[in-house]
């Protein structure tokens, strides 16, 4: 019992989607990669990748001194800015380009000095054709800060030529 036709044909399908798994988690961490390395914005304000995955990106950043507003508060703009780019982390990360086509954002509390923001965003939803991603900011402390959704559309081409586009 177990050894049949059956239990291999269901083993095969168990080795093809992890292989298939791997290989978009391959694909997700090589388009960051190319990303980060044309993203003149994102290297200005020290925003760097801490994880990758299809469809999910979490990005982090330190509120430097210049990034403050006229009330001594982190910038919104800023936030803005941090969780615009792990929006775009997560919607290229499937080697197919992608762009913002509509995005709102929600302020929650205020950023100081120092803080250290993280910008955790998922995938809601992926047609053909346009993406709908949810982004949640929050400090060093978890208490979350802003959160942020965006709509994304595709674009003609991809970040890294020689990989498959995987969504």
């Amino acid at each position: 019992m177990g050894a049949g036709p059956d239990h291999a044909e269901a083993q095969a399908k168990v080795q093809l989607q992890a292989q298939v798994q791997v290989q978009a988690q391959a694909v997700a961490e090589a388009a960051a990669r190319v990303m980060m390395q044309s993203d003149r914005a994102a290297r200005r304000l020290g925003i760097h990748v801490v994880e990758i995955a299809p469809g999910r990106s979490v990005l982090r950043m330190i509120v430097r001194r210049e990034m403050l507003n006229g009330h001594d508060m982190g910038h919104g703009g800023m936030t803005f800015t941090l969780a615009d780019t792990a929006l775009a982390y997560a919607c290229n990360s499937y080697n197919q380009n992608a762009v913002a086509q509509s995005t709102q954002i929600t302020f929650l509390r205020p950023t100081a000095e120092a803080d250290v923001l993280t910008a955790t965003a998922e995938e809601v939803s992926l047609t053909r054709r346009t993406g709908i991603y949810d982004v949640a900011v929050t400090n060093q402390r978890g208490d979350k800060v802003a959160v942020f959704r965006g709509q994304t559309a595709t674009i003609k081409g991809s970040l890294v030529p020689d990989m498959p586009v995987t969504r």
